[in-house]
């Protein structure tokens, strides 16, 4: 059986990884479609679909998760929720089970007839993008909130420094 997990893994955090894990446990495979693939370089989006999927590529592999147990694929938004699965869909593998925690997708995936099932959230408080993004605009400790790969990914691109930048306020000229 094949599971499908959508997120935007702003980035991604060790609660991701705790997620595909368990979902592992229940499924053969797993379709990890990292959404909202059009945006970065925000404060809520910092890093490219690219650099998402970098970082997760890197996180499984340290965490010996074979590469014959996932497919990574970017996924953008469009604009029409009702046609939103069937776009899914055309550029994805195909998928029997459907994890989610975000009521949208649930809503669009059991109107399409899929079995939803929201995945177990791993301390959400702590693990969250939120969390990790707002640590690192606070200068406060955020490496031991993603798997070591992620922060490697994350100091190699400058990661910090465009979160930080990003959060600035524009300078009026007088």
């Amino acid at each position: 059986m094949r599971g499908l997990l959508v997120g935007r893994m702003q980035p991604v955090h060790q609660g991701h990884l705790q997620v595909i894990k368990r979902i592992l446990e229940e499924v053969d495979e797993v379709i990890i479609c990292v959404g909202s693939a059009q945006l970065s370089h925000t404060i809520k989006d910092p890093f490219t679909a690219g650099e998402r999927v970098m970082m997760l590529t890197k996180a499984l592999s340290e965490n010996g998760i074979p590469a014959s147990k996932y497919y990574i694929i970017p996924i953008q938004d469009i604009a029409c929720n009702s046609v939103w699965v069937a776009h899914l869909k055309m550029l994805t593998p195909p998928f029997e089970k459907v994890y989610t925690g975000n009521p949208l997708v649930q809503r669009l995936f059991i109107e399409d007839h899929y079995q939803v099932t929201v995945p177990p959230l791993y301390y959400r408080d702590t693990f969250s993008g939120t969390e990790v993004r707002k640590r690192m605009l606070e200068e406060e400790e955020w490496q031991a909130l993603v798997p070591p790969s992620v922060k490697e990914v994350i100091i190699e691109i400058g990661g910090v420094e465009r979160i930080k930048h990003l959060s600035k306020k524009e300078v009026s000229e007088k």
